[in-house]
């Protein structure tokens, strides 16, 4: 088994770990309503994913 010759300071393993961030998260705006929803989600307020009538719109007016 492999072990360490020397302890790795805190520093070190910190900066291992800067790369472990969220990015932005990537909008897209629909192009019948112009409605700005996230990519992969379906729109509540028009029922519509990808251009497709998924489920009957969200009508609480």
């Amino acid at each position: 088994m492999a072990h360490p010759k020397r302890k790795i300071s805190k520093t070190r393993r910190d900066k291992r770990r800067t790369h472990y961030k969220l990015g932005n998260r990537q909008l897209h705006r629909d192009p019948s309503t112009g409605e700005i929803h996230l990519y992969h989600r379906l729109n509540l307020e028009t029922g519509m994913y990808r251009g497709v009538q998924v489920i009957e719109p969200n009508n609480a007016d």
